[in-house]
């Protein structure tokens, strides 16, 4: 088994402990903490353990120590593998083991679940590793985002599968998904707790003071549980007991937006029907001018990609069959020439926060283009 100290496991009861610990990157995942991960989390669904729980280590910065979950996958050292400035075989052994990983918390059995504590920044490879579980716990401090478009990328590790899925606050009022999957998928707007509880991403709040209570608590529902069903979820009614039904989620930014996320997302086969759609709000419309000023920013390549992936993987049966799909879209973005390295250089590299994105405009990225993203590996 490998072994890292970004990645410290541990039993506390029957719960099974799975620590981040890469501080200094607010907790990247790397191809290391992958590969300790995932021998670990197949050896415990075999044993007593009666359920998961997934933490991030807390980041020190400036002299103020501040909550982190994962601020996403170690995209820049697939960067330098992809430039040839490390082992090449990283841009695909990355991506191939990280979505198995994603694939094995998905299909985690009901008996076992995980329980992702969403305590600070949750973004990209960090959404990988949680969303999937069974049990999404935010707190007022969560910074919630999938921002691959303006990376270059694309919402992966499961995005094509759950995004176009969600089961939002409003949907059981209307009945209605409607252009909150897009909006977020494209634009990798930020999300708070309320934002989170309102789309259905995270299913409990609890307030970050209440934390290590919670955690005592989880722990010792797995002992007094295991004697009684031990094919029964144990943690449930810990995690209710714990949340907070205070939370506003008809203030959150979803909620206030959703007339116009709609009108500019909901139903739009192309990037340019969204696009004409926020141009026509005017310019007194906030939210359209900010959309627009945001997408603007995004690859042009990403968002078309984006697009037709939501498309897509609302149609597949399973989330392993997204994830095949991802890992194909995932090694075109890899190829030579790719937004993936522009994208990368001037947000991370240069940190120049100017990449010249080629095609360097909607209109300028063909269905050819888009359509070789999805083609089948060789």
């Amino acid at each position: 088994m490998s072994t890292t100290l970004q990645f410290l496991p541990s039993l506390s009861a029957n719960l099974g402990i799975l620590q981040l610990n890469n501080p200094a990157s607010l907790n990247a995942l790397t191809l290391e903490m992958i590969r300790s991960m995932t021998p670990m989390l197949k050896q415990w669904q075999q044993t007593g353990v009666r359920a998961t729980l997934m933490v991030g280590a807390p980041c020190e910065k400036n002299g103020k120590v501040k909550p982190a979950f994962c601020a996403g996958g170690d995209v820049k050292k697939v960067y330098l593998a992809g430039i040839g400035k490390e082992d090449n075989s990283l841009t695909a052994d990355f991506f191939r083991e990280e979505y198995q990983l994603n694939h094995m918390i998905a299909t985690q059995a009901p008996h076992l679940p995980q329980v992702s504590i969403w305590d600070g920044v949750v973004m990209g490879g960090g959404v990988g590793l949680s969303v999937h579980g069974k049990y999404r716990v935010a707190t007022e401090k969560t910074i919630f985002a999938m921002p691959e478009t303006k990376i270059g990328l694309f919402p992966d590790v499961g995005g094509t599968w759950w995004i176009p899925r969600l089961k939002l606050y409003s949907q059981w009022k209307s009945g209605l998904v409607g252009g909150v999957g897009n909006y977020l998928a494209l634009t990798g707007n930020r999300l708070a707790a309320e934002d989170l509880i309102y789309a259905g991403i995270a299913t409990h709040y609890v307030k970050s003071e209440n934390l290590d209570d919670l955690k005592s608590a989880l722990a010792e529902s797995t002992t007094s549980a295991s004697a009684d069903d031990p094919n029964g979820d144990c943690i449930a009614g810990v995690l209710m007991s714990f949340h907070d039904h205070n939370v506003d989620i008809e203030a959150s930014f979803l909620s206030q937006n959703r007339a116009d996320i709609d009108y500019a997302f909901d139903g739009k086969d192309t990037m340019e029907e969204i696009i004409d759609a926020l141009e026509s709000m005017g310019e007194d419309s906030q939210f359209g001018q900010s959309t627009l000023k945001t997408l603007n920013q995004m690859s042009p390549t990403s968002l078309k990609v984006t697009l037709e992936g939501l498309k897509r993987g609302s149609k597949l049966s399973s989330v392993g069959e997204a994830l095949q799909m991802e890992y194909r879209m995932s090694q075109a973005f890899m190829r030579e020439g790719s937004d993936f390295y522009e994208g990368i250089r001037a947000a991370l590299v240069d940190k120049d926060g100017k990449p010249k994105w080629s095609p360097s405009s909607l209109e300028e990225v063909t269905d050819d283009i888009v359509q070789s993203h999805f083609e089948p590996l060789g």
